[in-house]
């Protein structure tokens, strides 16, 4: 996908960040569009549909973490890169982002041409080449649709956000399989992305919660493995 054909949503109640912010970014060759609050980023994803939104986290009217949640629950929209701008030092803003279903996060303030190297990278990701897993992966009463972009448990689907699913396809491709932590971040968030060990966490419980506590194990010291017994 070439960068004129991408869309980014930028989500901020201060005018000089929306300015600021994507000034930088059309001269990078993105199709900028703007919202001031979470309720208008909700309405203007649904509308426009980017592949990209970059949501400030204190708002009025809607913060930014309820919005993400609200625009995980849309079908449409459950696979759009979400990150978070948060202030610096603000790990509560950030965790909470994560369990939001947030993909990653920005730190404010942040120079343009940083700012413009972490977009690169995480819309990289919709470019990230994946032909070495299988387009469906079957495990017991498990079923995995990359091609699709959901997992099925019996004759359940669960709609997954971007992260979570990749995480789960990634331990589900070797089933019983131990992957190490550095792997993991390797593959599902990429050598150029920077995030902390925490970042697996947040994202492994999230799975226990909707896919089964007995799927994922944890292996103190080294990472995680996917079984079915």
């Amino acid at each position: 996908m070439k960068k004129k054909d991408i869309k980014i949503l930028l989500v901020d109640d201060e005018p000089d960040i929306l300015e600021i912010v994507g000034y930088n970014l059309k001269n990078e060759g993105y199709q900028i569009f703007t919202a001031s609050d979470g309720m208008e980023a909700i309405d203007k994803a649904k509308e426009i549909m980017p592949q990209l939104i970059l949501l400030d986290v204190m708002m009025p009217k809607m913060d930014g973490v309820e919005a993400c949640q609200k625009i995980r629950k849309i079908d449409n929209l459950h696979d759009v890169i979400i990150a978070f701008f948060t202030a610096r030092g603000e790990d509560y803003s950030q965790l909470a982002g994560l369990d939001a279903g947030a993909d990653d996060y920005i730190t404010k303030p942040v120079k343009p041409k940083v700012l413009i190297s972490k977009v690169n990278s995480l819309l990289r990701r919709i470019r990230k080449d994946q032909k070495e897993l299988n387009s469906i992966i079957t495990i017991g009463d498990i079923t995995i649709n990359r091609e699709e972009y959901y997992v099925q448990k019996n004759k359940t689907k669960i709609v997954l956000p971007r992260k979570e699913f990749e995480l789960m396809a990634l331990l589900a491709s070797k089933p019983n399989k131990v992957f190490e932590r550095d792997v993991i971040l390797q593959n599902v968030w990429g050598n150029d992305v920077v995030v902390g060990g925490r970042t697996i966490d947040v994202h492994i419980r999230k799975l226990r919660e909707k896919i089964g506590e007995n799927y994922f194990k944890t292996v103190k010291g080294v990472g995680y493995k996917f079984t079915t017994k």
